[in-house]
């Protein structure tokens, strides 16, 4: 913190300190689903027969013009136990009457509209996902809806505008906002889930690649991202952040969205990271629970069974 941090900091930190629940929602239902990429390559039609040449056979082209090979996919999953589904599945730019039905199905409605932000939510879970492990996480494009309040830390009391101090440890009390969606996400089924996203992986694929990454698979990605998280060292206690302070001529009047680790090492951690930090060691180790088994389903082999 030498320097004032430019706009991009500042909006960074308000995700930070905002919507951190929000992210971690959007891991885990991404993360129960991921593995059935390999149900939906297992299920789909074979490509018909090449009909039989009538003409001379063109020469194979050389290894130089041969299109280059596809990454070998990290971590298949057996489609064993899965039931196919009997009706095809929308357009991904059609499916979020599809999809909301399934989540309602799953979830319940009362939680699905309190916790989710249900239009375009394949593109929404496939691009937050990804951005889990990158500097920035832009909340525009969350699956959740945000959590309530805001940041606090022993300094500001919860109080706006007058924080006591520059440096100041994260108050005990933050944690307590993220604890609806800590029990909201303890309470998903993870057999149940992994049902339906085998259903409907095929569009988070599909959204995958049109995010920019063709060839590439959803779960790999998915996989790096939760061993990151897990990664992230669980504190024994309170965090101090420090405010930085931000030039210029309009005044400031949300000084909760200026804070960042003291600690350089925890500064430079990924956006999911620090979101992790940012929910309390309580809730970090709650919620690191939930992604190692999810981690475990998605990578260990067959599909749970009904």
């Amino acid at each position: 913190m030498n320097s004032p941090p430019s706009n991009m900091a500042c909006a960074s930190l308000m995700t930070m300190n905002k919507y951190a629940s929000g992210l971690l929602t959007a891991l885990v239902f991404a993360a129960i689903g991921a593995g059935a990429w390999f149900w939906w390559q297992h299920n789909r039609p074979a490509p018909s027969s090449a009909p039989a040449a009538t003409a001379a056979v063109a020469p194979a082209p050389s290894p130089a013009a041969s299109a280059p090979a596809l990454p070998a996919v990290l971590y298949p999953i057996s489609p064993e136990g899965t039931e196919e589904t009997t009706s095809p599945l929308p357009a991904l730019a059609g499916s979020d009457t599809y999809v909301s039905q399934a989540l309602v199905e799953l979830l319940g409605r009362d939680k699905v509209q309190r916790f989710l932000n249900l239009e375009g939510f394949a593109r929404r879970v496939v691009a937050t996902t990804d951005n889990l492990a990158r500097e920035h996480a832009p909340p525009v494009l969350w699956p959740v809806v945000p959590t309530p309040g805001r940041f606090t830390t022993l300094a500001n009391g919860g109080q706006a505008g007058n924080p006591s101090a520059a440096v100041t440890p994260i108050s005990p009390d933050n944690s307590l906002r993220y604890t609806p969606f800590v029990l909201f996400v303890e309470s998903v089924d993870n057999a149940a889930a992994v049902r339906l996203y085998a259903r409907l992986y095929p569009l988070f694929q599909q959204a995958y690649e049109e995010l920019g990454f063709p060839g590439r698979y959803f779960n790999d990605r998915l996989v790096a991202v939760i061993d990151l998280l897990l990664s992230t060292p669980v504190q024994s206690g309170p965090l101090e952040v420090a405010l930085v302070e931000v030039k210029g001529p309009v005044p400031s009047v949300r000084p909760w969205v200026r804070y960042e680790f003291t600690d350089p090492a925890l500064q430079k951690l990924s956006a999911g990271q620090k979101m992790l930090l940012r929910s309390g060691p309580v809730n970090h180790r709650r919620l690191n629970a939930k992604l190692q088994e999810v981690r475990r389903l998605i990578t260990g082999g067959a599909l749970p069974k009904r």
